[in-house]
């Protein structure tokens, strides 16, 4: 004991490890999908689960784009990531799922210009039966599942029917790019900061149908917190502008860029998979698309967009008071989602003959 030096005796007596062995375990994290070359990065960097976080990258992309999905995993070497534990990329949907925690579903069918509905869920309920499948056998136990792909509650809710081992709770579908989105609309509105809005909510599907809604919206002012509803003063806006700018934006992108909301929806995706592990600040819900209970009076076994809180890893359907605006829009739009809901159990059916 007397040739150890000082700190090596200080280590021994007081129990204390290396930082090396207090590391945290990697988390495998796996994202299909070209969008994904937006989102790595920030998952490399600990924007997802925190700065001091590992995580090891599972990168799915068809075979054609083979050769780009190798070049973005020379970026990630390159960046040199201090939390990226390592990379695979590859084409090939079982080994992609081999133990991951977390799996991010960006690739997917999209709906074109001229293309039916039906003909862009067939095509969907293919690609998200075999990744369902391989989610189901290869994935570790209680994997959460991010679809982000377009119709993004389509094909979560394809992906569930396909996966019956997988929770239902564990399958969640983005639309907190909308709720970013309305929190952005409301900060440059009344100009202030995004940090100071909370509590909007997204009813719906991530489409040009959904209800962004405001009307329990608060601002932190120096005054105290206060509504968004009292600060604006003006319903027509709120009932109108508001939401038709928010359900319209993701076009005004496209129309803009020629490309879909590639960063910012890497950064919703980011925060929803954030807020879902490491929980909601207290006082505070976000919009998210999970599987309905029958709350607010949305068919069971749909995946649709509520305001929720996370605790634990857990996310919980939050309790808030309607409108008449909000009450009106779900009547409106009950029967619909029930036919969507039947037209793909049709689908999925047909293809588990």
């Amino acid at each position: 004991m007397s040739s150890l030096s000082l700190f090596q005796r200080i280590v021994i007596r007081c129990g204390l490890t290396s930082c090396r062995s207090m590391e945290k375990q990697p988390v495998r994290i796996m994202v299909t999908g070209q969008i994904g070359y937006a989102l790595v990065p920030m998952i490399a960097r600990g924007v997802m689960l925190g700065s001091d976080q590992p995580v090891f990258l599972h990168l799915l992309d068809i075979p054609p784009a083979a050769e780009v999905l190798n070049g973005v995993k020379m970026e990630l070497i390159d960046a040199a990531f201090p939390l990226l534990k390592g990379v695979v990329a590859t084409t090939n949907v079982e080994e992609a799922c081999v133990g991951v925690n977390i799996a991010i579903m960006v690739g997917g069918f999209p709906r074109k210009e001229g293309t039916e509905r039906k003909d862009v869920l067939s095509k969907n309920v293919s690609i998200y039966r075999t990744q369902a499948s391989a989610l189901e056998q290869y994935a570790a136990a209680n994997c959460k599942v991010l679809v982000v792909a377009n119709p993004a509650n389509t094909n979560a809710l394809i992906l569930k029917e396909f996966s019956p081992a997988i929770p239902a709770k564990n399958i969640t579908c983005l639309t907190r790019l909308d709720h970013n989105r309305a929190l952005g609309w409301i900060a440059q509105r009344l100009n202030i900061h995004v940090s100071d809005v909370k509590n909007v909510i997204i009813w719906g599907n991530h489409s040009s149908t959904q209800y962004p809604d405001a009307n329990h919206a608060t601002v932190i002012t120096q005054a105290g917190e206060k509504s968004v509803k009292e600060l604006i003063a003006d319903d027509k806006w709120l009932h109108d502008e508001f939401i038709s700018f928010v359900q319209q934006l993701g076009a005004a992108i496209i129309k803009s860029r020629k490309l879909s909301s590639a960063l910012s929806a890497a950064s919703a995706a980011c925060d929803h998979i954030h807020d879902w592990v490491l929980g909601t600040p207290k006082g505070t819900w976000t919009s998210m698309g999970v599987y309905s209970d029958g709350s607010y009076g949305v068919p069971p076994g749909l995946i649709y967009s509520f305001p929720v809180t996370c605790n634990k890893g857990e996310w919980s359907i939050a309790c808030a008071s309607m409108s008449f605006h909000e009450l009106e829009w779900m009547r409106q739009r009950r029967s619909s989602l029930k036919r969507r809901l039947w037209l793909i159990l049709a689908l999925t059916d047909l293809y588990w003959c």
